[in-house]
C-alpha cells in the first residue's frame, strides 16, 4: 500500500509539474506534504535522509553571490563585451556561450556555471530583442553535457569517485571527456540547425546599437565592485581546487557568500539581497527531494536497481549497457543523486558474483545519470536553477517544449555511448574470453 502511495503521489505531481497550471514549487511541496500525511515517513527522516541540504545550500549561497554581484553591473560589462567581440551575430553569440557553459561545468560544477552565465545570456537576447528559448535550452543542454567530463562536473560524478578510490580526477577526464566533446559537437549543430529561423536578426539596428554601446558604463566602480569580483574569483578558486584541498563545495560557496555579505552590507543590505533570492526554486528543490524520497523510502529505487542484476545475471556487457539506459531514462525523470546513491552500493556487490573489473560498469552508471539530465526541466539541478532565473526575468521555459528537445538528445546521447562503452571496454573485454 506504501509504494502504491508514493508511486501515485509522485506521479501526479508530476504531471501537475508538467502542465505548468500551479507554480512548480507548491506542486512539489504539496506532494511531499502528503507523503508526511499519508505516513509513507515522518517529518524526521524527510529532514535529515532525504532532503540535500547540501545542494539547497549551495544553491542559496551562489545565488547570494551573484545577486550582489549583479548590482555592480559587471554581468552588463561581461555581456556587452562578449556580444561586441561577436559582433552581435546570433549564432556565434550561441556558439561562445555553449563553449564557455560546457567548460565552465567541466571545471566548476554545472549548476554553479548556470547561475553566473544565465544572467549574462539573458541580459544580451533582452539587449539583441532576440528569443532566449534557443540560449537557454543551449545552456542547460552545455551544462550537462560539459559537467559529465569530470569528477567535480556533476553531482553523480562525484559520489562515484568518493565511493571509488581508483578513480581519480585524472581517470574522469581520460573515459568521460572524449566522448562529452563528440556529444558536444553534436548537439551545438543540431541546435544551430533546429533553431536557425530564430537565430536570425530582423532588425540590424539592435547591433548597431550595441556596437555603440560602451560597457565600462554599465560598471558601478564602488567598492562593492571590487569586493564582488575579488569574492568570487576566490570561491570558484575554491571550487577548481576542491580535489586538492578537500574542502566540500557548499562550504566553499557558503564561506564565500558570508564573506561578500559581510563586506557589502552596507552597500548592498542584507535584506534586500536575500529579498532577490530564487527562493521559488529552492523550494522546488526541496519538495522535489521529498517526493524523490517516497520513492526511496518504500524501496521502489533500491528494487529498481537489483532488478537490474537479476535480469542481467552479472554478464558484464550486458550489465554495463542496461545501467547506461536505465539511468538516463530514469535521471530524465527524477533527480539522477538519488538513483545513484541507490546503485552505488549494487554495483560494488557485482564483485560476489564474479565480475572482476567494475569500471565499464561505473562509466555507463556515469555517462547514463549525467547525460540523461538533459532529459526533463527537473532531470537534473542545472535545469531546475536555468528555468528558476529565466522564469524570474520573464522569459519561462515551457515545460513540454523542453522535453520536444531534450529527449531526443538524450536517445541520441545514449545510442552514442553505447557505441563508445562497447568499443573501448565491452568489445575488448570479449576478446579476451
Amino acid at each position: 500500500m506504501a509504494s502504491t502511495i508514493a508511486i501515485v503521489v509522485f506521479i501526479v505531481s508530476y504531471l501537475f509539474i508538467m502542465t505548468e497550471k500551479i507554480n512548480r514549487a507548491l506542486v512539489a511541496l504539496s506532494g511531499g506534504l502528503l507523503l508526511l500525511l499519508t505516513g509513507i515517513y515522518q517529518w524526521e527522516d524527510a529532514f535529515a535522509n532525504y532532503i540535500d541540504w547540501s545542494t539547497v545550500t549551495l544553491l542559496f549561497s551562489m545565488m547570494v553571490l551573484v545577486s550582489i554581484t549583479k548590482k555592480t553591473g559587471l554581468f552588463e560589462y561581461i555581456a556587452i563585451s562578449f556580444a561586441k567581440l561577436v559582433k552581435g551575430k546570433p549564432i556565434p553569440l550561441l556558439i561562445g556561450a555553449a563553449i564557455m557553459t560546457a567548460v565552465g561545468s567541466a571545471l566548476l560544477d554545472n549548476v554553479t556555471t548556470v547561475l553566473l552565465f544565465v544572467p549574462i545570456i539573458l541580459t544580451l537576447t533582452k539587449m539583441l530583442h532576440l528569443s532566449s528559448f534557443p540560449y537557454l535550452i543551449t545552456i542547460i543542454f552545455s551544462a550537462n553535457i560539459g559537467g559529465t567530463a569530470t569528477l567535480i562536473g556533476d553531482p553523480p560524478n562525484i559520489m562515484i569517485g568518493q565511493a571509488v578510490e581508483h578513480l581519480s580526477f585524472l581517470s574522469f577526464i581520460i573515459h568521460l571527456a572524449p566522448v562529452a566533446i563528440v556529444l558536444f559537437i553534436i548537439m551545438l549543430i543540431s541546435v544551430v540547425f533546429l533553431f536557425r529561423k530564430q537565430l536570425k536578426m530582423k532588425d540590424k539596428s539592435f547591433i548597431n546599437q550595441l556596437m555603440g554601446m560602451n560597457g565600462q558604463t554599465y560598471l558601478k566602480k564602488t567598492p562593492m565592485l571590487y569586493q564582488s569580483i575579488t569574492v568570487l574569483l576566490m570561491t570558484i578558486v575554491g571550487f577548481i581546487l576542491h580535489p586538492i584541498i578537500h574542502i566540500e563545495l557548499t562550504t566553499v560557496a557558503v564561506c564565500g557568500a558570508l564573506l561578500l555579505l559581510l563586506l557589502t552590507d552596507k552597500e548592498a543590505g542584507a535584506e534586500r539581497v536575500f529579498e532577490e533570492v530564487e527562493w521559488v526554486t529552492l523550494f522546488f528543490f526541496i519538495g522535489l527531494f521529498m517526493l524523490v524520497g517516497g520513492l526511496e523510502e518504500v524501496g521502489v529505487i533500491d528494487e529498481l536497481a537489483r532488478g537490474i542484476m537479476w535480469i542481467t545475471e552479472g554478464d558484464l556487457p550486458f550489465t554495463a549497457l542496461l545501467i547506461l539506459w536505465t539511468a538516463g531514462i530514469f535521471s530524465g525523470i527524477v533527480d539522477n543523486i538519488p538513483f545513484v546513491a541507490a546503485m552505488i552500493p549494487v554495483i560494488k556487490e557485482f564483485q560476489s558474483y564474479g565480475m572482476a573489473n567494475l569500471d565499464p560498469v561505473w562509466w555507463a552508471l556515469a555517462l547514463g545519470a549525467c547525460l540523461g539530465g538533459n532529459g526533463s526541466l527537473i532531470g537534473a539541478s542545472a535545469n531546475v536553477v536555468v528555468a528558476g532565473l529565466a522564469e524570474g526575468s520573464n522569459q519561462r521555459i515551457p515545460f513540454i517544449r523542453f522535453l520536444l528537445y531534450g529527449i531526443p538528445l538524450v536517445i541520441l546521447s545514449l545510442i552514442i555511448c553505447t557505441i563508445y562503452i562497447y568499443l573501448r571496454y565491452l568489445l575488448p573485454f570479449q576478446d579476451t574470453l
